[in-house]
């Protein structure tokens, strides 16, 4: 039986071998090893040809690695007018050179407030994420654009935040349990009852049939009063990861677990362990 959760790393695995190398390379390694999900990281620009990306989806048909896009940093939802249609290819591109891999979800950091309120900036950012997904389906792009939960409070990415968007727009989020963590500079959401909370919350907003497609990253997190500050290994972070599993279990979810440690492959196979662990369920 497959478990309810495939797991892999965001970015080809820290020990993928230099031949073939690259994102090929990185999915027969991830597959190697017991892994069967891999977050392509184009997050400083997306510098792909169509047949590379034809290599890429044909690895993963052959492993069985389901994929999905980090799409570059530089996006903002929020830009200025001048500045939006330059960030708005980069989220294009993603989607449309991700399409030709096989991809089938497109990771995103929604932006900034620029000091506005979350209500001001949704004003702002809902019809031009709209706009996109227009174009993408008129084009015949099925990729989910999946506008991420952030660590700092100073930027768009709050649970609130990404759930309008989700609801309003029709995309769906990538839940960052870390992030979530770090978000409010205090190390809270971090317990069993929390975490079932906001999946319920998240069921109440999306469905039940969205806890079957959850797209989750997951590691440790450094964090002081401004939010997160950098990604850690799993036993040098405060975050409780069995009470994470335990309320996905709860809800019936399932989906994709990617980890953004500093050993990428070692921890999210900690993190597959993990789950069967609490699940009790086996391969």
């Amino acid at each position: 039986m497959p478990l309810s959760f495939r797991f892999g790393t965001v970015g080809s695995p820290a020990a993928t071998p230099s031949s073939p190398g690259g994102s090929v390379g990185g999915i027969r390694y991830a597959a190697s090893i017991g892994l069967d999900a891999l977050e392509l990281a184009w997050v400083q620009g997306v510098r792909v040809s169509e047949t590379t990306c034809d290599g890429i989806r044909q690895a993963a048909e052959e492993k069985g690695i389901a994929l999905s896009v980090h799409a570059p940093y530089y996006i903002n939802l929020n830009a200025d007018k001048e500045k939006w249609p330059r960030l708005r290819r980069y989220l294009m591109d993603a989607a449309f050179f991700g399409h030709l891999a096989g991809v089938t979800d497109v990771v995103f950091h929604p932006g900034t407030y620029f000091g506005r309120s979350p209500g001001e900036v949704l004003e702002v950012v809902v019809p031009r994420l709209q706009d996109c997904v227009n174009e993408l389906r008129a084009n015949k792009n099925p990729v989910k654009l999946r506008p991420e939960m952030m660590g700092k409070p100073a930027v768009i990415g709050s649970v609130e935040d990404i759930l309008s968007l989700a609801r309003i727009v029709g995309v769906a989020p990538c839940i960052d349990f870390t992030h979530l963590h770090a978000r409010n500079g205090q190390g809270s959401m971090n317990s069993y009852e929390e975490w079932a909370a906001l999946l319920g919350e998240y069921r109440r907003e999306l469905g039940y049939a969205a806890l079957n497609e959850l797209h989750i990253h997951l590691s440790g997190i450094a964090y002081n009063d401004k939010g997160e500050r950098n990604h850690l290994i799993l036993e040098d972070s405060d975050l409780d990861f069995p009470a994470i599993f335990r309320a996905l279990h709860a809800a019936g979810a399932k989906g994709r677990i990617l980890c953004e440690s500093p050993v990428l492959e070692v921890d999210a196979l900690r993190l597959k362990q993990m789950w069967k662990e609490v699940s009790g369920e086996e391969e």
